[in-house]
C-alpha cells in the first residue's frame, strides 16, 4: 500500500508527464514557494488564483472544475454568495475574539450545537491541540 506522500508524488509525476511543461508565470510562483514554503505536501503545479462555485481559475486564466473540493472544506462553492455576505456582515462588527475573553455568540452557538448531535459540551477548535489543553 502506498503512503499518501508517495501516492501524491505518483499522481504529481504523472501530472507532469501529462502536461509536459508550464507557463513561465506558473512556473515563477512554484519557484517561490518552493523556495520560501515548508514542504509538506506534494501539490499539483497549477497555481490557482480565483474561484465560483464549482469553478476554480489558474494564474494563466485556465479554468477547471474543483472536484476536491479543499478536502470538504468547500463543499458549497467557492465564494458562495450567502456565505460572503455573512462574513462581511460579521466582520463589520467583531473579527475574531480570543478565548481569553467571552463573546456574545458563543454561548448560543454551544446550545445549538450541543441540542443539535446531542452532545454534552462542545470545544469549537481550529486544531487538536485546544482539545489537549482542555484535557489537561
Amino acid at each position: 500500500m502506498l503512503s499518501c506522500e508517495s501516492l501524491s508524488l505518483f499522481y504529481f509525476n504523472h501530472f507532469i508527464m501529462l502536461t509536459q511543461s508550464v507557463s513561465a508565470n506558473t512556473a515563477a510562483y512554484l519557484q517561490l514557494e518552493e523556495q520560501y514554503g515548508a514542504h509538506n505536501y506534494h501539490p499539483l503545479p497549477v497555481v490557482l488564483e480565483k474561484g465560483a462555485g464549482v469553478f476554480l481559475w489558474d494564474v494563466d486564466g485556465k479554468k477547471y472544475y474543483d472536484f476536491l473540493s479543499g478536502y470538504s472544506a468547500v463543499n458549497q462553492g467557492h465564494c458562495h454568495p450567502k456565505i460572503i455576505a455573512s462574513l462581511i456582515e460579521q466582520a463589520q462588527k467583531l473579527t475574531l475574539t480570543s478565548r481569553a475573553f467571552h463573546n456574545n455568540l458563543l454561548g448560543e452557538y454551544a446550545k445549538f450545537i450541543t441540542h443539535y448531535f446531542g452532545y454534552d459540551k462542545v470545544l469549537p477548535m481550529n486544531t487538536g491541540v485546544e482539545g489537549v489543553e482542555t484535557a489537561i
